[in-house]
């Protein structure tokens, strides 16, 4: 199992002196001391709406949105992103959840087409840190940029000033990048995601959250992927994971994302709360078994199917 000390943690020359202790303990309890990222996104609830929580071939449990932080509870991650409204209505009855609070979000009503994509910044980060200051274990902070957008320049403005602020008072933050817009021709081009990933570490991010590049030239998507994870230097790169799959399916592809194009976690939402609570559980445990511990697919398999326990 992949294990780091505080020694070994990078800690970013921005990162105050007051703060470099709290730093080191935010980035430990987000890896689960691995070094590694295991996101659990739970902001699509302003993101997608609730087409992502009701329907056919989602469990009805989801359509609650206290389902989100028990399976966190009950299961196995190393944070829980979500809006800071979310997170301040049910944190009182799941203190020990790591909460990493995503600072903007926009529907997904205004397609393309009708307007380039802007996400506001929604709060302060002062009123984050207050709600820290009330017993919240915040640990992070994170944010959307969508590179190519004729909103660009606002949405890299607000990243850098919330990176910095951020850092000073010892918080980790993992940056959404998503090429999207008018001007962006191929969203997952492996090329521009690596240009994503470079922009993620050029603002200062800890994590830069990203979509796996499509397959092509002949190479995998994990191994293009390998290009956006060296680019992006020692900010950790993430990937998205997308709409519920196959549970083979997705834990073959966490893996190779890992052991072939270099990543350093992974960031998935709708592929574990979409389902049961029970089903959703195996999922992060199995999901955490190749992160943090380097599980080979087959035994992770066994622990999502529960014929293996996975703890830490």
């Amino acid at each position: 199992m992949p294990k780091i000390t505080a020694q070994d943690v990078k800690i970013p020359v921005d990162v105050l002196d007051d703060a470099r202790d709290l730093y080191v303990e935010n980035y430990l309890k987000a890896t689960r001391a691995s070094g590694r990222l295991m996101l659990y996104a739970c902001d699509q609830k302003m993101e997608h709406l609730n087409k992502d929580f009701y329907g056919e071939g989602i469990d009805p449990s989801d359509n609650d949105p206290e389902h989100l932080f028990k399976i966190a509870d009950q299961g196995i991650c190393g944070v829980l992103a979500g809006q800071k409204g979310l997170i301040a209505r049910y944190a009182a009855d799941y203190p020990e959840i790591n909460y990493l609070v995503k600072m903007n979000s926009k529907t997904n009503l205004v397609k393309t087409k009708q307007d380039d994509p802007y996400s506001p910044q929604l709060y302060s980060l002062d009123s984050v840190l207050a709600m820290r200051e009330n017993g919240v274990n915040v640990v992070g902070i994170g944010y959307t940029v969508y590179l190519g957008s004729e909103y660009e320049s606002t949405m890299l403005s607000e990243a850098g000033e919330l990176i910095a602020e951020a850092h000073a008072n010892g918080l980790i933050v993992v940056l959404w990048m998503y090429p999207r817009g008018k001007a962006v021709e191929d969203e997952k081009d492996a090329q521009l995601i690596a240009g994503a990933a470079g922009v993620a570490l050029c603002l200062g991010a800890d994590f830069v959250k990203v979509n796996p590049p499509s397959a092509a030239g002949g190479k995998t998507s994990a191994e293009l992927l390998a290009i956006a994870s060296e680019a992006a230097g020692h900010t950790g790169l993430v990937c998205a994971g997308g709409s519920k799959a196959d549970p083979k399916e997705f834990l073959s592809n966490l893996y190779d994302q890992i052991h072939i194009g270099g990543a350093d976690g992974n960031a998935t939402g709708r592929n574990i709360h979409m389902r049961s609570l029970d089903e959703a559980t195996r999922l992060t445990k199995a999901i955490s078994a190749i992160t943090l511990a380097d599980y080979p697919v087959e035994d992770a398999l066994a622990v999502f199917s529960g014929e293996r326990d996975f703890s830490l």
